[in-house]
């Protein structure tokens, strides 16, 4: 028997964000479009096809809970983290902005031309998660939603 341990293929599939309120951030989410699925889970926890990674509902407190950290204090700062929507050009980027803010998100920075030739805004959910839409350099968006890399 050998010693060498395998390798496990890495991957990112799901990504769950702590909510405030189940209810409300399920209309903001299906608000903005996304489409909830495998709904057997009721409101415990609730899951959305984003063209890629799925995105997780859960409530913040039992999120904390099951991965034994504490719930308080809640960050009202930056959380360190930042969820990207990937566009295709500016324009899009404009207006995905403008239908967020429409739909209750918060505005946390307009959007504007980076330092690395993109375009990207801020705004951030119901519960302060904050969303970055970007148009980035080299970042294909293809016809499913997802985003190719270059080597």
């Amino acid at each position: 028997m050998s010693n060498t341990a395998t390798v496990p293929t890495p991957r990112f599939t799901v990504l769950t964000l702590g909510v405030s309120d189940m209810r409300s951030s399920i209309a903001f989410y299906e608000s903005l479009g996304f489409t909830r699925k495998f709904r057997a889970t009721g409101e415990e926890v609730t899951f959305f096809e984003t063209g890629g990674t799925v995105l997780g509902l859960f409530p913040w407190h039992l999120l904390a809970a099951d991965a034994s950290l504490p719930d308080q204090p809640r960050p009202a700062a930056f959380r360190g983290v930042a969820i990207a929507w990937n566009c295709r050009n500016d324009a899009e980027v404009d207006a995905v902005m403008a239908f967020a803010l429409s739909k209750g998100a918060k505005l946390l920075k307009p959007a504007q031309p980076t330092s690395y030739g993109g375009y990207c805004g801020y705004f951030a959910d119901p519960d302060g998660h904050a969303w970055e839409v970007v148009r980035a350099p080299g970042f294909e968006v293809r016809d499913d939603g997802r985003v190719s890399l270059p080597d």
